[in-house]
Protein backbone atom coordinates (compact mmCIF):
# COMPACT_ATOMS: atom_id res chain seq x y z
CA UNK A 1 0.00 0.00 0.00
CA UNK A 2 1.53 3.49 -0.96
CA UNK A 3 2.61 5.53 1.77
CA UNK A 4 2.20 9.31 1.15
CA UNK A 5 4.07 11.78 2.74
CA UNK A 6 3.43 14.92 0.51
CA UNK A 7 -0.19 16.05 -0.93
CA UNK A 8 -1.26 19.40 -2.43
CA UNK A 9 -4.42 19.81 -3.65
CA UNK A 10 -6.04 21.91 -6.19
CA UNK A 11 -2.73 24.52 -5.80
CA UNK A 12 -3.56 27.81 -7.51
CA UNK A 13 -1.49 30.71 -7.46
CA UNK A 14 -1.65 34.06 -9.08
CA UNK A 15 0.62 37.32 -9.57
CA UNK A 16 -0.95 40.42 -11.44
CA UNK A 17 -1.92 39.52 -14.85
CA UNK A 18 -0.74 36.28 -14.72
CA UNK A 19 -1.91 32.46 -12.94
CA UNK A 20 1.24 31.09 -12.28
CA UNK A 21 -0.47 27.85 -10.87
CA UNK A 22 -3.95 26.44 -11.76
CA UNK A 23 -5.49 23.77 -9.94
CA UNK A 24 -2.39 22.10 -9.52
CA UNK A 25 -2.14 18.79 -7.66
CA UNK A 26 0.76 16.49 -6.41
CA UNK A 27 1.41 13.59 -4.51
CA UNK A 28 4.74 11.80 -3.84
CA UNK A 29 5.06 9.08 -2.21
CA UNK A 30 7.55 8.36 0.72
CA UNK A 31 11.17 7.34 0.19
CA UNK A 32 10.96 8.00 -3.70
CA UNK A 33 12.75 10.47 -5.92
CA UNK A 34 10.12 12.35 -8.23
CA UNK A 35 10.76 15.04 -10.20
CA UNK A 36 9.35 17.82 -11.22
CA UNK A 37 9.16 19.02 -15.32
CA UNK A 38 7.84 21.59 -17.29
CA UNK A 39 9.42 24.48 -19.11
CA UNK A 40 10.54 27.67 -18.06
CA UNK A 41 7.76 29.64 -16.89
CA UNK A 42 5.62 26.55 -16.37
CA UNK A 43 4.97 26.71 -12.55
CA UNK A 44 7.56 24.52 -11.20
CA UNK A 45 9.23 26.59 -8.73
CA UNK A 46 6.34 28.60 -7.87
CA UNK A 47 4.76 25.39 -6.66
CA UNK A 48 7.68 24.30 -4.89
CA UNK A 49 7.87 28.00 -3.39
CA UNK A 50 4.58 27.36 -1.94
CA UNK A 51 5.30 24.13 -0.53
CA UNK A 52 8.12 26.09 1.70
CA UNK A 53 6.49 28.34 3.02
CA UNK A 54 8.11 31.11 0.70
CA UNK A 55 4.91 32.34 -0.72
CA UNK A 56 2.94 31.71 2.56
CA UNK A 57 -0.37 30.39 3.27
CA UNK A 58 -3.39 33.08 2.05
CA UNK A 59 -1.54 34.02 -0.93
CA UNK A 60 -2.73 31.01 -2.74
CA UNK A 61 -5.39 28.49 -2.75
CA UNK A 62 -5.83 24.92 -2.38
CA UNK A 63 -4.31 22.27 0.82
CA UNK A 64 -1.05 20.93 1.88
CA UNK A 65 -0.96 17.77 3.49
CA UNK A 66 2.29 16.48 4.67
CA UNK A 67 2.47 13.22 6.95
CA UNK A 68 -1.49 13.63 6.61
CA UNK A 69 -1.19 16.66 8.63
CA UNK A 70 -2.90 19.50 6.77
CA UNK A 71 -0.17 22.29 6.83
CA UNK A 72 -0.10 25.82 6.55
CA UNK A 73 3.00 27.45 5.94
CA UNK A 74 3.76 31.14 7.11
CA UNK A 75 7.40 31.47 6.68
CA UNK A 76 10.61 29.22 5.49
CA UNK A 77 10.92 28.01 9.12
CA UNK A 78 7.57 26.51 9.75
CA UNK A 79 7.93 24.15 6.80
CA UNK A 80 11.75 23.36 7.64
CA UNK A 81 10.15 22.37 11.34
CA UNK A 82 8.17 19.56 9.73
CA UNK A 83 11.30 18.31 7.62
CA UNK A 84 10.81 20.24 4.17
CA UNK A 85 14.16 20.98 3.28
CA UNK A 86 14.66 23.17 -0.22
CA UNK A 87 17.62 23.88 -2.45
CA UNK A 88 17.75 26.61 -4.56
CA UNK A 89 19.79 27.09 -7.67
CA UNK A 90 21.46 29.97 -6.34
CA UNK A 91 22.85 28.48 -3.61
CA UNK A 92 22.09 30.44 -0.52
CA UNK A 93 25.67 30.74 1.41
CA UNK A 94 28.36 32.83 2.31
CA UNK A 95 31.52 32.82 0.22
CA UNK A 96 33.82 34.04 3.32
CA UNK A 97 32.04 32.34 6.21
CA UNK A 98 33.18 28.67 6.89
CA UNK A 99 31.15 25.66 6.17
CA UNK A 100 30.15 25.16 9.77
CA UNK A 101 29.07 29.39 10.25
CA UNK A 102 27.46 28.50 6.91
CA UNK A 103 25.20 24.96 7.72
CA UNK A 104 24.36 26.88 11.42
CA UNK A 105 23.67 30.18 10.15
CA UNK A 106 20.34 31.44 11.75
CA UNK A 107 19.96 27.99 13.58
CA UNK A 108 23.29 28.86 16.07
CA UNK A 109 24.78 26.60 17.96
CA UNK A 110 24.92 28.18 21.60
CA UNK A 111 26.18 26.61 25.36
CA UNK A 112 24.22 26.91 28.17
CA UNK A 113 25.45 30.33 28.92
CA UNK A 114 23.54 31.43 25.46
CA UNK A 115 27.37 31.84 24.04
CA UNK A 116 28.33 30.82 20.57
CA UNK A 117 29.37 27.18 21.05
CA UNK A 118 32.35 26.78 17.91
CA UNK A 119 33.26 23.22 19.27
CA UNK A 120 29.75 22.51 18.91
CA UNK A 121 29.05 24.18 16.10
CA UNK A 122 32.21 22.41 13.92
CA UNK A 123 31.71 18.80 15.33
CA UNK A 124 27.88 18.72 14.59
CA UNK A 125 29.02 20.52 11.08
CA UNK A 126 31.48 17.65 10.46
CA UNK A 127 28.67 15.10 11.63
CA UNK A 128 26.89 16.30 8.84
CA UNK A 129 29.56 16.27 6.46
CA UNK A 130 29.92 12.49 6.44
CA UNK A 131 26.84 11.66 5.89
CA UNK A 132 26.79 13.21 2.51
CA UNK A 133 30.64 12.44 1.66
CA UNK A 134 31.82 15.72 2.15
CA UNK A 135 35.68 15.62 3.20
CA UNK A 136 36.59 18.73 4.25
CA UNK A 137 37.19 20.81 7.32
CA UNK A 138 34.02 22.85 8.62
CA UNK A 139 36.12 25.61 9.42
CA UNK A 140 36.66 25.76 5.84
CA UNK A 141 35.72 28.90 3.82
CA UNK A 142 33.09 28.09 1.38
CA UNK A 143 35.06 30.17 -1.72
CA UNK A 144 37.75 27.57 -0.93
CA UNK A 145 35.42 24.84 -2.00
CA UNK A 146 34.55 23.72 -5.43
CA UNK A 147 30.20 24.52 -6.60
CA UNK A 148 30.18 20.50 -6.33
CA UNK A 149 30.84 20.64 -2.80
CA UNK A 150 28.98 23.86 -2.16
CA UNK A 151 26.04 21.75 -3.42
CA UNK A 152 27.16 19.18 -0.76
CA UNK A 153 27.60 21.69 2.20
CA UNK A 154 23.57 22.91 1.64
CA UNK A 155 21.97 19.23 1.45
CA UNK A 156 24.26 18.82 4.90
CA UNK A 157 22.66 21.85 6.28
CA UNK A 158 19.30 20.74 5.30
CA UNK A 159 20.38 17.49 7.33
CA UNK A 160 21.28 19.51 10.31
CA UNK A 161 17.35 20.42 10.17
CA UNK A 162 16.55 16.89 10.27
CA UNK A 163 15.02 17.10 6.59
CA UNK A 164 12.64 14.20 5.50
CA UNK A 165 11.55 15.94 1.94
CA UNK A 166 14.27 17.53 -0.24
CA UNK A 167 13.50 19.59 -2.57
CA UNK A 168 15.83 20.11 -4.83
CA UNK A 169 15.82 22.55 -7.68
CA UNK A 170 17.88 21.89 -10.89
CA UNK A 171 20.89 20.97 -8.86
CA UNK A 172 23.29 19.85 -11.28
CA UNK A 173 23.19 23.23 -13.38
CA UNK A 174 26.78 24.42 -12.78
CA UNK A 175 28.29 21.11 -12.33
CA UNK A 176 30.28 19.01 -14.47
CA UNK A 177 29.21 15.20 -15.84
CA UNK A 178 31.14 13.67 -13.10
CA UNK A 179 30.07 15.80 -10.14
CA UNK A 180 26.30 15.63 -11.21
CA UNK A 181 26.89 11.81 -11.43
CA UNK A 182 27.89 11.74 -7.91
CA UNK A 183 25.08 13.57 -6.48
CA UNK A 184 22.44 11.94 -8.21
CA UNK A 185 24.00 8.68 -6.75
CA UNK A 186 24.22 10.36 -3.19
CA UNK A 187 20.46 11.02 -3.89
CA UNK A 188 19.82 7.36 -4.41
CA UNK A 189 21.75 5.88 -1.44
CA UNK A 190 19.89 8.67 0.21
CA UNK A 191 16.73 6.83 -0.90
CA UNK A 192 17.54 3.89 0.86
CA UNK A 193 17.87 4.90 3.65
CA UNK A 194 14.50 6.63 3.59
CA UNK A 195 14.99 9.96 2.35
CA UNK A 196 12.02 11.71 -0.21
CA UNK A 197 13.24 13.65 -2.38
CA UNK A 198 11.67 16.35 -5.28
CA UNK A 199 14.34 16.64 -8.14
CA UNK A 200 13.48 20.05 -10.71
CA UNK A 201 15.95 19.67 -13.50
CA UNK A 202 16.09 20.05 -17.60
CA UNK A 203 18.51 17.78 -17.72
CA UNK A 204 15.84 14.83 -18.71
CA UNK A 205 18.86 12.25 -19.02
CA UNK A 206 18.96 12.44 -15.04
CA UNK A 207 15.42 12.16 -14.70
CA UNK A 208 15.17 8.59 -16.31
CA UNK A 209 18.62 8.23 -14.73
CA UNK A 210 17.47 8.48 -10.75
CA UNK A 211 13.21 9.31 -10.65
CA UNK A 212 10.97 7.11 -9.67
CA UNK A 213 7.91 8.88 -10.70
CA UNK A 214 8.14 12.32 -13.21
CA UNK A 215 5.20 15.00 -12.50
CA UNK A 216 4.75 17.10 -15.53
CA UNK A 217 3.39 20.96 -15.26
CA UNK A 218 2.86 22.46 -18.54
CA UNK A 219 1.52 26.46 -18.52
CA UNK A 220 0.76 26.43 -14.35
CA UNK A 221 -1.52 22.61 -14.85
CA UNK A 222 -0.63 19.58 -13.79
CA UNK A 223 -0.39 17.43 -17.33
CA UNK A 224 0.52 13.79 -15.94
CA UNK A 225 2.20 11.60 -13.73
CA UNK A 226 5.07 8.86 -14.76
CA UNK A 227 6.00 6.02 -13.12
CA UNK A 228 9.45 4.20 -13.93
CA UNK A 229 8.27 0.60 -14.99
CA UNK A 230 4.66 1.45 -15.60
CA UNK A 231 4.98 4.04 -18.19
CA UNK A 232 6.92 4.82 -20.83
CA UNK A 233 9.59 6.55 -19.13
CA UNK A 234 11.99 7.99 -21.52
CA UNK A 235 13.26 11.83 -23.00
CA UNK A 236 10.81 11.81 -25.85
CA UNK A 237 8.02 10.49 -24.02
CA UNK A 238 8.51 13.30 -21.34
CA UNK A 239 9.41 16.03 -23.74
CA UNK A 240 5.85 15.32 -25.49
CA UNK A 241 3.94 16.08 -22.29
CA UNK A 242 6.32 19.09 -21.84
CA UNK A 243 5.88 20.72 -24.85
CA UNK A 244 1.99 19.02 -26.07
CA UNK A 245 3.71 17.19 -28.71
CA UNK A 246 6.62 15.04 -30.00
CA UNK A 247 9.81 16.96 -30.83
CA UNK A 248 11.32 14.31 -33.36
CA UNK A 249 14.26 16.43 -33.90
CA UNK A 250 15.83 18.09 -31.07
CA UNK A 251 18.15 20.14 -33.34
CA UNK A 252 16.80 22.11 -35.87
CA UNK A 253 18.19 21.35 -39.80
CA UNK A 254 20.12 23.99 -41.38
CA UNK A 255 22.09 23.36 -44.73
CA UNK A 256 25.97 23.76 -43.78
CA UNK A 257 27.32 26.49 -46.32
CA UNK A 258 30.44 27.56 -44.53
CA UNK A 259 32.80 30.24 -46.58
CA UNK A 260 35.86 29.65 -46.74
CA UNK A 261 36.42 33.27 -45.68
CA UNK A 262 38.18 33.17 -42.26
CA UNK A 263 36.31 35.31 -40.04
CA UNK A 264 38.08 34.80 -36.88
CA UNK A 265 41.69 33.30 -36.17
CA UNK A 266 43.62 33.04 -32.99
CA UNK A 267 47.05 32.22 -32.96
CA UNK A 268 49.43 30.70 -30.41
CA UNK A 269 47.31 32.24 -27.50
CA UNK A 270 48.36 32.09 -24.35
CA UNK A 271 46.59 33.35 -21.16
CA UNK A 272 48.10 33.32 -17.31
CA UNK A 273 45.74 33.50 -14.26
CA UNK A 274 44.58 37.25 -13.41
CA UNK A 275 45.56 36.46 -9.27
CA UNK A 276 48.30 33.70 -9.93
CA UNK A 277 50.39 34.72 -12.54
CA UNK A 278 52.45 31.82 -12.54
CA UNK A 279 49.50 29.75 -13.41
CA UNK A 280 48.99 29.47 -17.39
CA UNK A 281 45.18 28.66 -17.79
CA UNK A 282 45.40 28.96 -21.76
CA UNK A 283 48.38 27.35 -23.29
CA UNK A 284 49.41 28.27 -26.78
CA UNK A 285 45.93 27.79 -28.45
CA UNK A 286 45.31 27.98 -32.09
CA UNK A 287 42.25 28.07 -33.74
CA UNK A 288 39.66 29.50 -36.66
CA UNK A 289 36.04 30.39 -37.62
CA UNK A 290 35.20 30.66 -40.62
CA UNK A 291 32.34 32.85 -42.28
CA UNK A 292 28.78 30.63 -41.92
CA UNK A 293 30.25 28.09 -39.65
CA UNK A 294 29.31 27.03 -35.93
CA UNK A 295 32.64 25.91 -33.89
CA UNK A 296 32.12 24.51 -30.64
CA UNK A 297 34.39 23.91 -27.97
CA UNK A 298 34.33 20.79 -25.59
CA UNK A 299 35.76 19.94 -22.66
CA UNK A 300 35.64 19.25 -18.65
CA UNK A 301 34.96 22.02 -16.57
CA UNK A 302 38.11 24.20 -16.02
CA UNK A 303 39.56 23.25 -19.32
CA UNK A 304 40.11 26.88 -19.79
CA UNK A 305 37.13 27.13 -22.56
CA UNK A 306 35.44 30.37 -20.79
CA UNK A 307 38.71 31.79 -20.08
CA UNK A 308 39.98 31.50 -23.44
CA UNK A 309 36.74 33.05 -25.25
CA UNK A 310 36.80 36.07 -22.68
CA UNK A 311 40.67 36.47 -23.51
CA UNK A 312 39.85 36.53 -26.82
CA UNK A 313 36.84 39.49 -25.98
CA UNK A 314 38.96 42.03 -25.58
CA UNK A 315 41.25 40.64 -22.55
CA UNK A 316 38.19 40.35 -20.38
CA UNK A 317 40.18 37.99 -18.56
CA UNK A 318 43.64 36.60 -17.46
CA UNK A 319 46.60 38.42 -17.83
CA UNK A 320 50.44 38.90 -19.65
CA UNK A 321 48.22 37.35 -22.75
CA UNK A 322 50.27 36.11 -26.30
CA UNK A 323 49.35 35.57 -29.40
CA UNK A 324 47.75 36.74 -32.67
CA UNK A 325 44.40 37.93 -33.52
CA UNK A 326 42.58 38.15 -36.36
CA UNK A 327 39.33 38.87 -37.40
CA UNK A 328 38.59 39.52 -41.21
CA UNK A 329 42.04 38.89 -42.06
CA UNK A 330 42.55 42.32 -40.55
CA UNK A 331 45.35 41.47 -36.80
CA UNK A 332 43.83 43.50 -33.88
CA UNK A 333 44.65 44.31 -30.65
CA UNK A 334 41.74 44.38 -28.29
CA UNK A 335 42.34 46.08 -24.97
CA UNK A 336 38.89 45.60 -24.00
CA UNK A 337 35.47 45.08 -24.70
CA UNK A 338 34.29 48.21 -26.23
CA UNK A 339 37.23 47.81 -28.74
CA UNK A 340 35.75 43.85 -29.35
CA UNK A 341 32.29 45.55 -29.75
CA UNK A 342 33.76 47.67 -32.47
CA UNK A 343 35.36 44.86 -34.45
CA UNK A 344 31.82 42.89 -34.16
CA UNK A 345 32.88 40.33 -31.98
CA UNK A 346 30.32 39.52 -29.28
CA UNK A 347 30.45 36.80 -25.88
CA UNK A 348 27.15 36.00 -24.16
CA UNK A 349 28.20 34.77 -21.09
CA UNK A 350 27.68 31.50 -19.37
CA UNK A 351 25.92 32.98 -16.08
CA UNK A 352 23.31 35.49 -17.06
CA UNK A 353 21.94 36.60 -13.87
CA UNK A 354 25.37 37.83 -12.76
CA UNK A 355 27.62 38.60 -15.44
CA UNK A 356 24.85 38.87 -18.18
CA UNK A 357 21.66 41.17 -17.57
CA UNK A 358 20.90 43.91 -14.64
CA UNK A 359 18.22 41.72 -13.11
CA UNK A 360 15.92 44.90 -12.11
CA UNK A 361 16.28 46.52 -14.74
CA UNK A 362 13.22 46.28 -18.05
CA UNK A 363 14.05 44.25 -20.82
CA UNK A 364 14.19 47.79 -22.69
CA UNK A 365 16.89 49.06 -20.43
CA UNK A 366 19.05 45.77 -20.74
CA UNK A 367 18.61 45.45 -24.50
CA UNK A 368 20.99 48.55 -24.94
CA UNK A 369 23.60 48.09 -22.72
CA UNK A 370 25.99 46.90 -25.06
CA UNK A 371 25.58 49.41 -27.59
CA UNK A 372 24.29 52.43 -26.01
CA UNK A 373 25.69 54.76 -28.79
CA UNK A 374 23.47 53.54 -30.96
CA UNK A 375 20.56 55.06 -29.76
CA UNK A 376 22.00 58.21 -28.36
CA UNK A 377 21.89 61.86 -29.77
CA UNK A 378 24.67 64.14 -28.39
CA UNK A 379 25.14 61.70 -25.46
CA UNK A 380 21.68 61.46 -24.50
CA UNK A 381 19.33 58.21 -24.81
CA UNK A 382 16.82 58.54 -27.75
CA UNK A 383 13.59 57.04 -25.84
CA UNK A 384 11.93 56.45 -29.13
CA UNK A 385 15.19 54.80 -30.75
CA UNK A 386 15.40 52.97 -27.47
CA UNK A 387 11.88 51.07 -27.55
CA UNK A 388 12.07 50.45 -31.17
CA UNK A 389 15.42 48.45 -30.36
CA UNK A 390 13.97 46.78 -27.42
CA UNK A 391 10.59 45.83 -29.36
CA UNK A 392 12.94 44.93 -32.71
CA UNK A 393 14.85 42.60 -30.78
CA UNK A 394 12.47 40.97 -27.98
CA UNK A 395 10.29 40.41 -31.40
CA UNK A 396 13.41 38.85 -33.40
CA UNK A 397 14.69 36.50 -30.44
CA UNK A 398 10.80 35.62 -29.32
CA UNK A 399 10.95 36.57 -26.02
CA UNK A 400 7.95 35.83 -24.34
CA UNK A 401 6.76 38.97 -22.23
CA UNK A 402 4.18 41.08 -21.19
CA UNK A 403 6.34 43.95 -22.42
CA UNK A 404 9.37 45.79 -22.89
CA UNK A 405 9.06 47.12 -19.49
CA UNK A 406 8.87 44.30 -17.63
CA UNK A 407 12.11 43.32 -15.43
CA UNK A 408 14.49 40.69 -16.79
CA UNK A 409 14.71 39.24 -13.23
CA UNK A 410 11.21 38.56 -13.33
CA UNK A 411 11.28 36.33 -16.83
CA UNK A 412 11.46 32.75 -16.69
CA UNK A 413 15.50 31.30 -17.60
CA UNK A 414 14.73 30.57 -21.07
CA UNK A 415 13.46 34.46 -21.76
CA UNK A 416 16.24 35.90 -19.96
CA UNK A 417 18.77 33.77 -21.95
CA UNK A 418 16.29 35.16 -25.39
CA UNK A 419 16.58 38.89 -23.75
CA UNK A 420 20.56 38.27 -23.17
CA UNK A 421 20.98 37.04 -26.77
CA UNK A 422 18.87 39.87 -27.85
CA UNK A 423 21.53 42.26 -26.17
CA UNK A 424 24.33 41.64 -27.91
CA UNK A 425 22.83 40.60 -31.42
CA UNK A 426 21.82 44.37 -30.96
CA UNK A 427 25.58 44.92 -31.40
CA UNK A 428 25.48 43.51 -34.93
CA UNK A 429 28.24 41.39 -34.19
CA UNK A 430 30.18 39.23 -37.12
CA UNK A 431 31.16 37.00 -34.28
CA UNK A 432 29.20 35.77 -31.88
CA UNK A 433 30.23 33.41 -28.82
CA UNK A 434 28.16 31.81 -26.77
CA UNK A 435 29.11 30.42 -23.73
CA UNK A 436 27.11 27.57 -22.37
CA UNK A 437 23.67 29.20 -24.29
CA UNK A 438 20.98 26.95 -23.33
CA UNK A 439 22.19 25.92 -19.57
CA UNK A 440 19.42 25.79 -17.26
CA UNK A 441 16.40 26.16 -19.91
CA UNK A 442 14.18 24.26 -20.96
CA UNK A 443 13.99 21.78 -24.45
CA UNK A 444 11.49 24.29 -26.28
CA UNK A 445 13.13 27.39 -25.04
CA UNK A 446 16.44 25.06 -26.24
CA UNK A 447 15.07 24.50 -29.66
CA UNK A 448 14.17 28.28 -30.19
CA UNK A 449 17.75 29.61 -29.42
CA UNK A 450 19.03 26.82 -31.64
CA UNK A 451 17.10 28.10 -34.63
CA UNK A 452 18.41 31.87 -33.82
CA UNK A 453 22.01 30.09 -34.05
CA UNK A 454 21.41 28.33 -37.86
CA UNK A 455 19.43 32.06 -38.75
CA UNK A 456 22.93 33.98 -37.29
CA UNK A 457 25.10 31.76 -39.70
CA UNK A 458 23.21 31.41 -42.53
CA UNK A 459 23.31 34.99 -42.91
CA UNK A 460 27.07 34.53 -43.24
CA UNK A 461 27.84 35.17 -39.83
CA UNK A 462 30.25 32.91 -37.40
CA UNK A 463 29.30 31.56 -33.89
CA UNK A 464 31.75 29.91 -31.44
CA UNK A 465 29.52 27.94 -28.94
CA UNK A 466 30.91 26.47 -25.78
CA UNK A 467 28.81 23.94 -23.95
CA UNK A 468 28.87 20.93 -22.15
CA UNK A 469 26.51 19.27 -23.58
CA UNK A 470 28.70 17.05 -25.94
CA UNK A 471 25.15 16.00 -27.59
CA UNK A 472 23.94 19.24 -28.47
CA UNK A 473 27.29 20.03 -29.85
CA UNK A 474 27.40 17.22 -32.37
CA UNK A 475 23.70 18.23 -32.91
CA UNK A 476 24.91 21.79 -33.93
CA UNK A 477 28.47 22.46 -34.65
CA UNK A 478 29.88 22.23 -38.17
CA UNK A 479 33.44 21.60 -36.55
CA UNK A 480 34.46 20.79 -32.75
CA UNK A 481 37.40 21.54 -30.63
CA UNK A 482 38.50 19.68 -27.60
CA UNK A 483 40.05 21.19 -24.80
CA UNK A 484 41.34 20.01 -21.67
CA UNK A 485 43.97 21.29 -19.00
CA UNK A 486 44.63 24.68 -20.88
CA UNK A 487 45.12 22.65 -24.19
CA UNK A 488 43.56 21.64 -27.47
CA UNK A 489 43.47 17.89 -27.61
CA UNK A 490 41.86 17.45 -30.57
CA UNK A 491 39.66 18.57 -33.19
CA UNK A 492 36.84 16.93 -35.29
CA UNK A 493 34.10 17.68 -38.61
CA UNK A 494 30.53 17.09 -37.90
CA UNK A 495 30.42 13.68 -39.80
CA UNK A 496 33.09 12.53 -37.95
CA UNK A 497 32.20 13.50 -34.07
CA UNK A 498 30.37 11.14 -31.47
CA UNK A 499 30.14 11.49 -27.74
CA UNK A 500 32.51 8.37 -27.74
CA UNK A 501 35.47 10.21 -29.92
CA UNK A 502 35.70 13.33 -27.95
CA UNK A 503 35.77 11.34 -24.39
CA UNK A 504 38.71 9.64 -26.00
CA UNK A 505 40.51 12.98 -27.01
CA UNK A 506 40.05 14.16 -23.13
CA UNK A 507 40.73 11.07 -21.77
CA UNK A 508 43.80 10.27 -23.78
CA UNK A 509 44.96 14.20 -22.45
CA UNK A 510 44.09 13.82 -18.72
CA UNK A 511 46.85 10.62 -18.40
Amino acid sequence: MADTILEMKSITKEFPGVKALDNVNLVVERGEIHALIGENGAGKSTLMNVLSGTYPVGTYSGEIYFNGELCEFHTLKDSESKGIGIIHQELALIPLLTIGENMFLGNEKKNKFGYLDWDLTYNEAEKHMKQVGLNESAQTLIKDIGTGKQQLVEIAKAFSKNVKLLILDEPTSSLNDEDAKMLLDLLMEFKKNGLTSIIITHKLNEIIYCADKATIIRDGATIETLVKGVDEFSENRIIKGMVGRPMDDRYPTREHKVQKEVSLEVKDWSVYHPLYHEKIVDDHISFKVHKGEVVGFSGLQGAGRTELAMSVFGKSYGTNITGELYINGEKVDLKNPEQAIEHKLAYVTEDRKVNGLILGESIRFNTTLASLSKVCSKGIIDTSAENAAAENMTKAMGTKTPSIEQKVGNLSGGNQQKALLGKWMFTEPDVLILDEPTRGIDVGAKYDIYRLINKIVEDGKSVIMISSEMPELIGMCDRIYVMNEGKLRGELDAEEATQEKIMSYIISAAD
